[in-house]
């Protein structure tokens, strides 16, 4: 079970106190000014956690912060795992963002300029850099772009005394430190602290929560039962991927039992089930006790 962060231990780089922080239009357009070194008009409907599914059969990405003004598409995401393929992330954030405009009517030539910025908490590429952005570019050529007005800005906490610009650089190390050391730091800093005595957050925080590990025990039951039916159905290599998959240790145990009840040698079953054979031995005494008795 998903374990629940106590509000109290929540920091601005906390995927829900990010995004709820980032409502704030004026906090969210100085954060882009400030990355991003330019002057916005105005942040029109930022949507907090926005979820992008043109059809019901896609994959749906639920994005921590989307904006715009004008002329341009923001897309803000704080990332503390390493765990990700961040490059084919941005990809296909990309083509969302793409897929939402055009699903509005909008043409080719209307789509806005995109950027998509991934606050990391770690170096995701080694290099040290504390800002890692990327434009299609020709190979052959690399003074040609395609000037496609996609953008992908990847920021790197970690390496926050590297950035010669002082505003990016105070930035990253709050998000490295968590230390304030201007007035938007601290300003993010107490826009924090306001939020954990805010009810309505953190109703919402404890709501959210819930509504998460509901959606994971369910996930994890209908696993469990798809595991075992397949095991005991089939008792293929397949189903017990299937359970592996899962991490549904239960599904080899009922799978094995299947295999020796249709007396198939046990070199067999541990082949398939991937289980020692002191284990089938031990399930297979245990399952003659059971029909002895």
């Amino acid at each position: 079970m998903k374990h629940i962060k106590p509000i109290e231990e929540l920091t601005f780089v906390d995927d829900y106190m990010f995004g709820f922080i980032l409502q704030n239009e004026k906090i969210c357009k100085e954060l882009l000014e400030r990355l991003l070194k330019i002057k916005i008009e105005k942040v029109v409907y930022p949507e907090l956690q926005k979820s992008i599914s043109p059809y019901y059969e896609t994959k749906g990405v639920r994005l921590d912060v989307y904006v715009k003004d004008s002329d341009r598409v923001f897309d803000i995401e704080i990332q503390n795992s390493k765990n990700i393929d961040l490059p084919k992330r941005t990809r296909y954030y990309q083509s969302m963002i793409d897929i939402d405009s055009l699903l509005k009517g909008e043409s080719y030539s209307e789509l806005k300029e995109s950027i998509i910025i991934f606050i990391c908490t770690f170096d995701p590429f080694g290099e040290n850099l504390p800002c890692y952005t990327f434009k299609n570019l020709c190979i052959e050529n690399i003074q040609i772009e395609l000037n496609d007005q996609a953008v992908k800005k990847i920021y790197n906490s970690t390496a926050y005394m590297r950035e010669s610009d002082v505003e990016i650089s105070a930035f990253l190390e709050y998000i490295n430190t968590r230390t304030p050391t201007d007035d938007f730091t601290k300003k993010l800093s107490h826009l924090v602290e306001e939020a954990k005595l805010n009810n309505i957050f953190r109703d919402k925080y404890l709501t959210m929560n819930i509504h998460d590990q509901d959606i994971t025990k369910e996930a994890y039951e209908e696993g469990l039962s798809a595991g075992l039916q397949q095991g005991l159905q089939q008792g293929l290599q397949q189903g017990i991927q299937q359970g592996e998959t899962r991490g549904l240790q239960q599904g080899k145990y009922e799978t094995a039992r299947n295999m020796l009840n249709r007396n198939l040698p046990i070199e067999i079953v541990c082949e398939c089930t991937g289980l020692s054979k002191d284990v089938i031995e031990k399930i297979k005494k245990e399952t003659k006790q059971h029909f002895s008795g």
